[in-house]
């Protein structure tokens, strides 16, 4: 049985940093790829973007920031390179604020996969996808802001098997979050800093290797 544990929690006053923490607890999940997965926090509106990867070179919407990202048969295929000392990172530049995003991953050797979001100014915050740990809600520290705190909103455990996939959503609406994997494990996060325009949806992994597919995007209806 899955058991829900949600509570909330204040990381620093002097940061004026206000998480809502939800946890559920989930042994292992499994499910098929491009599963469709109902929005919980806000309605779809039009649809943005849907990409099948069905050509050999990413589109011009796409850039390869660091490591090694191909497309091949309807898959994004994303490794790091040892050279670059920095985990790959591929880009989908559709700037957004309350929007819903929803892809399928497998995890082939990579250690980690995040999906980032960054504001004009840089980093805000990030979706980590660990096979053995689960999911992990994080609001980023702004490395130009001194007084600026980072930390966790939300966490989920849970194990993602190697060659198996999976499929993740991520919703937006204002400060709030909701993240849902396979249909089955959420998780909830806020906080007054993601009230704000973001530049894209970046692809981030560590190691080799892992595969993305069925991105798709659609703003929130009203």
């Amino acid at each position: 049985m899955i058991v829900p544990h949600i509570s909330s929690v204040s990381l620093s006053r002097a940061s004026r940093f206000v998480a809502m923490f939800s946890v559920l607890l989930c042994p292992s999940l499994k499910a098929a790829k491009d599963a469709e997965i109902s929005p919980i926090l806000v309605k779809a509106g039009k649809e943005l973007k849907s990409e099948t990867f069905s050509e050999n070179v990413l589109g011009p919407d796409w850039s390869v920031a660091k490591g090694d990202w191909q497309p091949k048969e309807g898959i994004l295929v994303g490794r790091e390179k040892a050279e670059d000392k920095h985990a790959a990172v591929c880009a989908l530049n559709l700037k957004n604020q309350n929007s819903i995003i929803r892809f399928s991953f497998c995890f082939r050797g990579s250690k980690s996969l995040a999906l980032s979001l960054n504001h004009a100014k840089g980093h805000l915050f990030r979706l980590t996808l660990n096979p053995e740990t689960g999911l992990q809600l994080l609001k980023d520290k702004d490395k130009a802001d001194p007084n600026s705190k980072g930390g966790i909103l939300g966490k989920a455990d849970a194990k993602f098997e190697v060659g198996t996939w999976h499929t993740v959503q991520m919703e937006m609406l204002d400060d709030k979050v909701t993240v849902t994997t396979d249909g089955k494990l959420k998780i909830e996060g806020a906080d007054p800093a993601l009230k704000t325009a973001k530049t894209g949806y970046r692809f981030v992994t560590q190691g080799e290797s892992v595969e993305i597919a069925a991105v798709k995007v659609w703003e929130t209806a009203p």
